[in-house]
């Protein structure tokens, strides 16, 4: 009998059950997976796409679902001239099938029992909201604190959300705004939490060197980076 890594690397026929967009900014996919994988908050998805000359491109997106949702929710940000993340968010329809395979990713995962800080930048907040909605389902919102940063309101996804969550956030670029910066992070940092940050390679980097200052062990932080540079978790 398959384990359940073996399952989760097959490539599967996902059927889109919703399409919501983020103004120009993204797009919510909600994917009907057969014989799923219950994913872990953190982990991500692979989609792959496929042309009729047989060329393939394919990348990886963050899970934003609960592991408890009956479907996958993806949260695909719109890449200036992105092969990918331009298909999904300006062709695809409900009903339409995308391979996937997954849930991957054991680094970058929290197991829902113990205490979490989760830092997150623009659409890197995509597997915190999954921590966070897992942690509303097990009834332990408690282990769980988010610091979020995003150029304005308009431009973060789930932020009703958040913010009703009791989320910190930031918006750097808004009037009135703030930042996460040096002495914020100092004040939330936790030495006996896992420290999980995901977004920018600029963003990533500046949080891990705030949280190490603050005195957060290296060994507790665990970083999601994504951008134009690099291939991970919000790739376009």
């Amino acid at each position: 009998m398959a384990t359940d890594p073996q399952r989760a690397a097959v490539w599967r026929d996902a059927k889109v059950v919703s399409v919501d967009h983020h103004g120009e900014l993204g797009v919510v996919l909600r994917l009907d997976v057969p014989d799923r994988v219950v994913h872990r908050p953190g982990q991500h998805y692979v989609l792959r796409l496929r042309a009729e000359d047989g060329y393939t491109a394919s990348r990886s997106y963050s899970a934003v679902s609960s592991p408890s949702d009956d479907l996958v929710e993806l949260y695909v940000e719109k890449v200036p001239d992105g092969e990918v993340s331009g298909f999904l968010a300006e062709v695809v329809e409900p009903g339409d099938l995308l391979e996937c395979r997954g849930p991957i990713g054991r680094w970058f995962a929290w197991d829902g029992a113990s205490p979490a800080l989760g830092i997150g930048g623009g659409s890197g907040v995509a597997p915190l909201v999954s921590m966070l909605r897992h942690a509303q389902d097990v009834g332990r919102t408690d282990l769980l604190h988010l610091a979020i940063s995003a150029w304005t309101a308009d431009h973060l996804p789930y932020r009703e959300e958040l913010e009703a969550a009791g989320a910190l956030v930031a918006y750097s670029r808004q009037k009135g705004g703030s930042r996460l910066d040096a002495a914020v992070i100092a004040a939330i940092a936790d030495p006996g939490a896992t420290a999980f940050v995901c977004g920018s390679a600029r963003f990533t980097l500046a949080m891990e060197s705030h949280l190490l200052s603050a005195g957060q062990p290296e060994a507790s932080i665990r970083i999601e980076r994504f951008g134009p540079t690099g291939e991970s978790a919000e790739n376009g």
